[in-house]
């Protein structure tokens, strides 16, 4: 008799020990998920590139995610309260062009010409926020139309011309470095600790993560949804501008076409990194890990002389892969 009552208990304390450690292990293993894969694709280029481990192409590899890495910080930030930005690629070929005519047309010196084009991805941001917050319409086609509008405006101050004759001096944001270290990749890290402080440490972070779980219960605990909602998108359109002036510096001119893909690779390093489409999920660590991804993917493929049309395909895999990934624990979240 007394076998028989002790068995269901057992498994049931059984059970309920095994959501515990689910619950508990769970947020751990998808953080260190990435990093694992950082290390395997690292150990695998070094056995099978020499130039791989080379201090040049280390340097190099930071310098050119960059970019990339402010603007899925930017994408992390809206992510986690269940939007979505597409318009960052065209906010960063903008914002390098009116940066660019600014100095060189209207004589701005060049810190005021490149807080214009800061300025100018804000302006798009709060754009983007209001359209969702305040129209009600739905990210993805709201922040899909700014993209044409800022891609189209970025054409059409420019003539569909690059802007040259920038002073040597605008190069040093995108060229210049500190102590050894390249200036994008201070920035750079600069960005993320901000944007893991906000997430983190803020009630601004606290209230995106309540919005990407429930906006209504947020809604109901007094949080002004909509507010939240235009500040993050600001921030990303600021990030998005930043961007847009690293890239301007580096080449030491404006270029209407510039940034082309970046809103998908941005979310694609978000996701990655851990971010779920759904809302309430994302660090900003899993976003640079996840940006640290996409970079390893592009210098393994020139390194190992694969096809750039490849790489599309890749990033293209791994996106389907994350996101397939994302809705499987989401399920398994339910089920406990």
């Amino acid at each position: 008799m007394t076998t028989l009552e002790t068995t269901p208990r057992s498994e049931a304390a059984d059970g309920a020990r095994s959501q515990v450690l689910r619950r508990l292990l769970g947020p751990l293993v998808n953080q260190l998920a990435p990093f694992t894969i950082v290390i395997i694709m690292c150990v695998g280029l070094w056995i099978l590139s020499p130039y791989f481990l080379t201090a040049s192409n280390i340097k190099g590899n930071l310098v050119q995610m960059s970019s990339l890495a402010i603007l899925a910080v930017g994408a992390t930030v809206v992510i986690v309260a269940a939007g979505i930005d597409l318009s960052v690629s065209t906010i960063v070929a903008l914002a390098g062009v009116i940066s660019a005519k600014a100095i060189v047309d209207y004589g701005l010196p060049v810190p005021l010409g490149m807080l214009a084009g800061v300025i100018v991805g804000g302006a798009v941001g709060l754009l983007n926020g209001l359209l969702v917050s305040k129209l009600g319409l739905p990210a993805f086609i709201s922040t899909l139309g700014t993209l044409s509008v800022c891609g189209g405006l970025a054409l059409l101050v420019t003539n569909g011309q690059a802007v040259y004759g920038l002073p040597k001096n605008f190069g040093w944001l995108g060229t210049g470095s500190v102590a050894g270290i390249p200036i994008p990749v201070i920035v750079m890290v600069l960005v993320a600790v901000g944007g893991h402080f906000l997430l983190a440490h803020t009630t601004l972070g606290r209230a995106a993560y309540a919005i990407g779980g429930n906006p209504t219960t947020a809604r109901l605990s007094g949080i002004n949804v909509g507010l939240v909602l235009v500040l993050l998108y600001v921030i990303s359109g600021l990030l998005a501008g930043l961007a847009g002036i690293v890239e301007a510096s580096r080449v030491i001119s404006g270029q209407p076409a510039a940034g082309a893909n970046y809103n998908l690779n941005a979310i694609a390093a978000a996701v990655i990194g851990g971010a779920s489409l759904f809302g309430g999920e994302g660090k900003i660590l899993g976003a640079i890990i996840g940006a640290t991804i996409l970079q390893l993917i592009s210098n393994g493929s020139n390194l190992l002389n694969i096809s750039t049309f490849w790489q599309s395909v890749i990033v293209g895999v791994v996106v389907i892969l994350a996101v397939l990934y994302d809705q499987f624990r989401q399920r398994q979240a339910r089920k406990v």
